[in-house]
């Protein structure tokens, strides 16, 4: 997945680079919640939007109310979860920081929790179309082996790095677009973004975006390659055992 980049470091450091991956994870064991299975029983398949960013991944308030309006504006069922840091009473934060009137106007269509969350059932479950993530890796590569389309919102770390690989260079996702002097990203700018890969996808970049993505579901589910990365990679590591 990341070609490019490894040829690039070779060439600068004049060593080698041994690859082990990516890993993916095994098939997802148990059985979903009722809560969410009876949810997303209600709506089509693929049109239910799956929004999460891990447990340590925490928004400010304005860009919560942002986000949530945003997901509301789209008219498309959804799941939010949000989650804060430890030492506040989440329920009670949760309550504080959701827009005046939210959750009376997404009755029916929209769900949102504070806590953990069965992701990689509810990613693989036929309801959901889209997933809105912080581009963490591990989320990356579980939404890439299911059917939901990716939308990238970083906020730290290798998460921007992540989000340039996969919507920047293998364009498999769509990020969304923010403000470039203060990384500011409005509730239009969440719309936009999930309405290039659940609305507009008999145009570009949503086509494109769809062919990519089964492109990369194809190659990460792929066993024999797999397998094949730790058969090269012993074999590197034997090479430089022996000085070859």
């Amino acid at each position: 997945m990341e070609g490019p980049y490894v040829d690039f470091m070779k060439t600068q450091f004049q060593k080698r680079i041994l690859l082990s991956g990516p890993f993916t994870p095994e098939p997802p064991s148990g059985v979903l919640d009722e809560k969410w299975t009876n949810f997303l029983a209600q709506h089509p398949p693929k049109s239910v939007v799956f929004c999460s960013f891990g447990s340590e991944t925490f928004l400010q308030d304005d860009q919560l109310k942002e986000l949530a309006t945003g997901l509301e504006l789209m008219g498309l069922p959804f799941i939010l979860v949000l989650n804060f840091p430890g030492g506040v009473e989440a329920q009670a934060e949760l309550n504080r920081v959701l827009p005046k009137g939210f959750t009376e106007a997404i009755k029916g269509r929209g769900v949102v929790h504070t806590g953990w969350v069965q992701q990689q059932l509810i990613l693989a479950h036929q309801s959901v179309g889209c997933y809105v993530c912080h581009s963490g890796f591990s989320s990356v590569v579980e939404a890439l082996m299911n059917d939901c389309q990716l939308v990238l919102l970083p906020f730290k770390g290798d998460q921007f790095l992540n989000s340039k690989l996969v919507a920047g260079d293998l364009k498999a996702a769509v990020e969304v677009r923010r403000r470039d002097e203060d990384g500011y990203f409005s509730r239009e700018d969440i719309k936009e973004a999930v309405q290039t890969v659940m609305v507009d996808v008999d145009k570009e970049p949503g086509m494109s975006i769809r062919e990519n993505h089964m492109k990369w579901k194809e190659f990460l589910l792929n066993a024999e390659l797999q397998g094949q990365f730790i058969s090269d990679l012993v074999e590197e590591m034997k090479a430089m055992l022996l000085g070859v």
